[in-house]
């Protein structure tokens, strides 16, 4: 059986399958791995670990019964950089992303090169400290010259993994324009502050994300940003405008066909860009919807004495959607409203029972989704709006974005293992003669009732 393999690198979950010419998944093997510390004691990723599963993965396809793998790829978390030294060996700790910025490195930064609205601004990028993979590495250049100077490459970690195979260390635009404040998205190319700090120098060449190299037996990519491989089976399969919200901790609306230029309002409001893998901006509304739902379903369960995941037996109820007074969703929604839903500050004892206090908060979630999403779909041609993950698979969440959007058609959309399915379909001509399948998405219609 000819497969691809893909290696898709969560932050906790690290995952290796093997997808037919029908992308169809045929085998998986998951880990995890413990973390360790950097050198201020600050959990990271173990990039030794990492590394060593990666080969060992590579040794077991080699000597699987039964399948013949064509091609590998690679999907990876993002704000990521692996320091390579002269001799190609790791220099540094996998920082992460959490890690806390130092103030002091911040306001260097920003009194160097221009304002932190305006550097976001050019570089479609909420200023989120290490989270700016551009600003780790301008941490490091501050804080430890000397290893700087040592470092020949940094590395996006997609590139990383697919550097461990090919021996090729490379850049992919999917990793670099994702909220790492490296690339000017109005000049189309890396930003003068990366250029002025001499950081340019240790960045790799650009390879293309459709295109392959070869190592040994098979054809190997470069590598994508996950959230921008996720797209990919959306963008391969419709070509009519929509919109993706990704839902899981974050609930993150993506609309691949919004052209404009980013605001600071809307910078403000915790929009930023992507870039898909043919280089095209994507932009995109986070909303820490997810994270808001596991602490308040934790309150509710308290409260009426219910399993914590009691939430996953109520059906949309369109008798309490109506005692809860509808019309709130017709007004227009205020910013703040983004940094925390209504319902935390709401007394329980004014909901008779677990299924219509559960119905206010996600009306309470869903007034800052509604705000969340028409800040990057309001005046673009979608008509569609799809949802994964989580709350693709919850019916009140579903037909409260129906009633937030009477003039799209919703759908809960899944794609099994979207990622590396997306990973897999970037380099789709390179591995596989077989037509693009027309059923990579499954798809169920909300609609809701005008009646009610």
């Amino acid at each position: 059986m000819n497969c691809i393999a893909i290696l898709d690198i969560g932050k906790t979950n690290k995952k290796l399958f093997l997808i037919d010419e029908h992308y169809k998944i045929v085998w998986e093997r998951g880990e995890s791995f413990p973390e360790t510390t950097d050198e201020d004691g600050d959990t990271c990723e173990d990039v030794a670990l990492l590394t060593r599963w990666v080969k060992d993965s590579l040794q077991e396809l080699t000597q699987m019964p039964g399948y013949t793998v064509k091609a590998l790829n690679f999907s990876t978390y993002g704000a990521s950089l692996v320091y390579l030294d002269r001799k190609g060996q790791v220099a540094a700790p996998l920082y992460n992303y959490l890690k806390p910025y130092p103030a002091e490195v911040q306001e260097q930064f920003y009194r160097s090169y221009g304002t932190q609205s305006q550097l976001s601004n050019e570089t479609a990028s909420p200023a989120l400290g290490s989270l700016n993979a551009g600003l780790q590495f301008y941490r490091l250049k501050q804080l430890q010259p000397e290893l700087f100077h040592n470092i020949q490459y940094a590395l996006h970690l997609p590139q990383y993994i697919s550097y461990l195979i090919t021996g090729r260390p490379l850049a992919d635009i999917t990793s670099v324009g994702c909220h790492t404040m490296l690339w000017d998205f109005v000049k189309q190319q890396y930003h003068h502050w990366v250029k002025e700090e001499g950081i340019t120098d240790k960045l790799p060449p650009f390879f293309p994300c459709n295109e392959t190299m070869q190592a040994g037996d098979y054809k190997v990519g470069a590598g994508l940003h996950d959230s921008s491989s996720a797209l990919i089976p959306y963008l391969t399969s419709f070509s009519e405008p929509f919109a993706l919200i990704s839902t899981g901790t974050w609930c993150i609306t993506l609309n691949p066909f919004n052209k404009q230029p980013l605001t600071p309002e809307e910078l403000e409001q915790d929009c930023l860009c992507y870039l898909t893998y043919e280089g095209d901006p994507v932009k995109a509304a986070r909303l820490f919807a997810g994270n808001e739902h596991e602490q308040q379903v934790k309150r509710l369960a308290e409260y009426y004495q219910t399993p914590v995941n009691y939430y996953q037996q109520v059906a949309f109820d369109p008798a309490i959607f109506a005692l809860l007074h509808p019309a709130d969703f017709q007004q227009e929604n205020r910013p703040e409203l983004l940094k925390a839903s209504r319902f935390a500050n709401r007394s329980l004892t004014a909901f008779a029972s677990y299924e219509i206090a559960y119905h206010r908060l996600m009306m309470d979630i869903m007034e800052q989704q509604q705000h969340s999403t028409k800040l990057v779909t309001a005046g673009t041609p979608v008509k569609r709006i799809f949802v994964d993950g989580g709350f693709g698979r919850n019916p009140v969440y579903m037909h409260l974005l129906a009633a937030a959007f009477p003039y799209m058609e919703v759908y809960a959309a899944s794609v099994a293992q979207a990622t590396a399915v997306g990973a897999a379909l970037a380099i789709h001509p390179h591995w596989n003669q077989q037509p693009l399948p027309g059923d990579l998405v499954e798809m169920r219609l909300y609609t809701h009732n005008k009646t009610i």
